[in-house]
């Protein structure tokens, strides 16, 4: 069995110091779970699969074909979430003003910041969020910014987050450090996560592994969401309680 992705790019003095410091223990998932899927959306795709040299083109923000390899690990996560009844929250973006004045640093970070895509903060089709499910439009890079995520989390009694989704280096990143700052455990699966930059998607999931989060597969993933409790958050979201057996697909 090969090792962890980011294996690839650590020297030895890495691999000492960090096995040293004690980094990278285990939290473990929690008992109360939510999944986030974070901007799984067409500007971070692009609109059909291919390889991201040419989908950087039309989309600048693309992570081209990763990104959709990536959705179909998404959509097995979603399914097993869905089973026992385990609230699915994604984020997408906010549709700029016309003068680009909301897009703040942003436009300072990239010349092609002004370019937009009609309908590029759209879920892509093969994730689109279903009735029960919560949709976050956020500006910032994570996901706690300036929108109700604490509150809804709050609500649902949840102590714990299964973060997905892109970028791995950027909005992924970045709402884990804030979830792990709020207490809760996080755990990103790395196989429904990307990045446009192969080695910060690696070392990404190196540093979030090592200090904020636990980088788990999916198929472990989808063990413990077996043994979640069917029904859990019924009681503080009954929409979940006529969805949960409504197979994957149907709204």
């Amino acid at each position: 069995m090969s090792g962890p992705i980011w294996d690839q790019f650590l020297t030895p003095r890495d691999r000492e110091v960090f096995t040293r410091s004690g980094y990278g223990a285990r939290a473990g998932f929690g008992e109360r779970p939510v999944v986030l899927v974070i901007d799984v959306n067409y500007n971070f795709v692009g609109d059909r699969p291919e390889p991201i040299e040419e989908s950087v083109k039309r989309w600048r923000n693309s992570c081209g074909a990763e990104g959709w390899t990536a959705a179909e690990h998404i959509a097995e996560l979603l399914d097993g979430a869905r089973a026992r009844g385990v609230p699915v929250i994604y984020s997408t973006g906010v549709d700029p003003r016309p003068d680009g004045f909301d897009r703040g640093r942003w436009l300072d970070k990239s010349a092609r910041g002004k370019e937009q895509h009609s309908g590029g903060n759209t879920i892509i089709p093969p994730i689109r969020p279903r009735p029960e499910d919560i949709v976050i439009a956020k500006s910032k890079p994570s996901v706690f910014f300036g929108t109700l995520l604490t509150s809804y989390l709050v609500d649902l009694q949840a102590d714990s987050i299964i973060a997905c989704g892109t970028t791995t280096s950027g909005c992924v990143r970045a709402t884990v450090v804030d979830g792990f700052s709020y207490n809760y455990r996080m755990s990103v699966v790395a196989e429904c996560t990307f990045d446009r930059g192969q080695a910060s998607h690696a070392l990404n999931l190196f540093d979030m592994h090592q200090k904020y989060a636990d980088v788990v597969q999916l198929d472990e993933t989808l063990e413990y969401l077996r043994g979640v409790p069917a029904g859990l958050f019924d009681t503080r979201m009954p929409i979940l309680r006529q969805r949960q057996h409504q197979p994957a697909g149907v709204s």
